[in-house]
């Protein structure tokens, strides 16, 4: 398929920096003077950094946010499938034409000065976000969360960190305090900052951050709690009572944490269209592609009809860890056949430890047009030969065991493996 028209200008942004990724936030500024600020002229934003989770909790905060009537902006990112994911106004996704427009607008604006896609992708998204009436802004960070792009929104009305844990060392380094410094950034002056389940190390740096920057802070465990029901639902709870919530909508005990954050961040906040029935309602309905998704297309024909086929996006050690909880909790009473596909660079044997023990058999693949992919034979030297070389996902499938009886498969290990799969499975 040829590319679409903001694909071939993205494409030619590329251009202006000799960095996909270079962390500061003059380049964007300068551009947004040039815009008019539209940074300035958003609706109420929640801010959301940290290393998993993010767009989960992104997720539980428009679901809730709708569920109450409102129009709700979002910007995430990685896209999988096209770009067009990343920037939903007013609860629909950008449309060609409107996103031809700002790219276009933008460009202009920003005369051929140096600056990097991103940055010039988050003044396309504030600039369309400043345009379009809406009620709320769900705005999740890039990278990191001090540096990026995003934190030129200087006054949310809340922010959240999700869980912390080693990624993007070649930008931070391998200290968990230090890529916690980096995600605390988005705290500001006075805003409350919700955060959910955090090794000591990164806790005591957003605790130091909070206070330096009189935000109060919303801590699991310290100012709200969580647990699971025997039914799958939740418990809620902080100063204010305790809400009984559904199953919710997104798959993993990991995501209690994330739907807590995002319920504590809107408590903080505290507008007056948030109801126990919207929280209730957001909490069960919230959809986030590739995390924990069951598919049924293309690809999942391809296995007997009593078999699953599952995806999810997690990718660095942090995520190695609840992807292998839940298949532990709620993968063991049948096969479960695993195949990874990871990006180079990635810790792979870090992701593999904690699914290896509850997988039947694993297998490592690559996608032709997966951004940075590990190649198969990088993937079987991570896991220390426990992984069969399975070629493709389509040839891994065909050639997994079938003595007979249910079974599922999950394909995991990157988001860019998801986006590819998502197109074949479509």
């Amino acid at each position: 398929m040829p590319p679409s028209r903001s694909e071939e200008i993205i494409d030619r942004l590329h251009g202006l920096h000799p960095k996909l990724i270079d962390l500061s936030l003059g380049r964007l500024q300068r551009c947004l003077a040039a815009l008019d600020h539209p940074e300035r002229r958003l609706p109420p934003v929640v801010h959301v950094a940290g290393t998993n989770g993010k767009g989960s909790t992104c997720a539980f905060l428009r679901a809730i946010a709708e569920a109450a009537g409102l129009r709700v902006h979002v910007y995430t990112s990685p896209h999988l499938v096209r770009f067009h994911e990343r920037i939903r106004l007013a609860g629909e996704l950008v449309t060609e034409p409107a996103l031809i427009a700002a790219l276009e607008h933008v460009e202009r604006a920003n005369g051929g000065e140096p600056i990097t896609v991103f940055e010039v992708t988050t003044a396309v998204a504030l600039h369309l976000f400043a345009s379009v009436e809406a009620d709320l802004l769900v705005l999740e960070v890039g990278l990191g969360g001090r540096f990026d792009a995003t934190n030129v929104v200087d006054r949310p009305v809340a922010t959240a960190i999700t869980s912390i844990s080693m990624d993007h060392m070649d930008f931070f380094g391998d200290d968990l305090g230090r890529i916690a410094w980096e995600k605390a950034g988005i705290i500001k002056p006075g805003v409350p900052c919700a955060t959910g389940a955090q090794a000591a190390a990164a806790l005591r740096v957003i605790v130091q951050e909070a206070a330096a920057q009189g935000a109060p802070l919303r801590a699991r465990d310290a100012a709200w709690r969580v647990e699971r029901l025997a039914d799958g639902g939740l418990a809620w709870e902080d100063e204010a009572g305790r809400i009984e919530l559904p199953r919710p909508g997104l798959a993993g005990p990991h995501q209690a944490d994330n739907a807590g954050i995002a319920i504590a961040a809107l408590r903080a906040w505290n507008p007056p269209w948030l109801t126990e029935a919207a929280i209730r309602q957001g909490v069960a309905t919230a959809s986030w592609p590739a995390r924990m998704q069951r598919l049924s297309g293309r690809l999942a024909a391809m296995l007997p009809p009593d078999w699953e086929l599952w995806l999810d996006g997690g990718h660095n050690a942090g995520a190695g860890v609840v992807v292998g909880q839940h298949m532990r909790d709620a993968f063991a009473d049948r096969p479960l056949h695993v195949l990874v596909g990871m990006k180079a660079g990635k810790q792979v044997p870090e992701f593999l430890g904690p699914i290896i023990p509850a997988a039947t058999t694993l297998w490592a693949v690559a996608e032709p047009g997966q951004h940075l992919a590990m190649p198969v034979e990088g993937i079987v030297a991570a896991s220390g030969g426990a992984a069969i070389p399975g070629g493709t996902v389509a040839q891994a499938l065909a050639a997994l065991p079938r003595p007979g009886g249910p079974a599922r498969v999950l394909v995991c290990g990157s988001l860019y493996l998801a986006g590819e799969v998502l197109k074949r499975d479509g």
